[in-house]
C-alpha cells in the first residue's frame, strides 16, 4: 500500500516539469514572433513563414500547457489543431508566394540572413529545453518534434537569405520551404 501514491506523485512532478518547460518556449517563441514580424519590412516570404510557424508554435505550446495532465483524446485533439494551424500558415505564405509572382520583389537579404540566425538560436534553445521531456507522452513529442524541425526551417531560411545576396533576385526566396507539416 506505501506505493499507491507514488504514481501521482510522479505524474504530478512530470506534469510540472512539462509545465515550466512548456512557458519557457512559449515565452521564446512569442518573442521571436514578434521580432521576425521584420518579415514585412524585408519583404521576405521565408521569414513571414518563419513568423508564423512561431505564433503557431506559441499557441499551440499554449494549448500543450494546457492539456499537460489532460486525457490522451485532449492530447490528441490538441496535436490535431496544430497540424491544423501549419496547414492555415502554409496556406498564407503560399497566397503571398502567389503575389510575388506577379508583383516581383527581392527582399532584404540581411535582414533574412539575420532573423534566420536569430531564429536558429531560439530554437535551439527550444529544442535543448524540450529535449527531456521529449518521450513522455505525445503532446511532448510534438512539440519537441515542432522545435527540431523549426532548426531546419531557420538553416533554410539563411540559405535562401544567401541565395538571395548571390543572384540578386527574389526567386530563392520564394522557394524557401513553407512551414515544416509537424509541428
Amino acid at each position: 500500500m506505501s506505493g499507491c501514491c507514488d504514481d501521482g506523485y510522479a505524474l504530478d512532478t512530470a506534469g510540472s516539469r512539462q509545465r515550466g518547460t512548456l512557458r519557457a518556449v512559449l515565452v521564446i517563441n512569442a518573442l521571436m514572433f514578434v521580432l521576425i514580424a521584420a518579415a514585412v519590412y524585408s519583404g521576405s516570404s521565408a521569414l513571414l513563414s518563419d513568423s508564423l510557424d512561431n505564433l503557431g508554435d506559441a499557441l499551440t505550446y499554449g494549448l500543450s500547457l494546457y492539456v499537460v495532465g489532460g486525457s490522451i483524446r485532449a492530447k490528441a485533439r490538441v496535436a490535431l489543431f496544430k497540424g491544423l494551424l501549419i496547414l492555415l500558415a502554409a496556406c498564407v505564405v503560399a497566397a503571398q508566394i502567389v503575389v510575388r509572382l506577379f508583383e516581383p520583389t527581392v527582399p532584404l537579404f540581411e535582414v533574412m540572413g539575420l532573423f534566420s540566425l536569430l531564429g536558429l538560436a531560439a530554437n535551439g534553445l527550444c529544442l535543448f529545453l524540450l529535449w527531456r521531456h521529449r518521450n513522455e507522452d505525445v503532446n511532448m513529442n510534438s512539440v519537441w518534434e515542432c522545435s527540431r524541425n523549426d532548426i531546419a526551417s531557420n538553416l533554410s531560411v539563411f540559405v535562401a537569405a544567401g541565395a538571395v545576396w548571390l543572384t540578386g533576385s527574389g526567386w530563392p526566396d520564394s522557394w524557401s520551404p513553407l512551414p515544416w507539416p509537424c509541428c
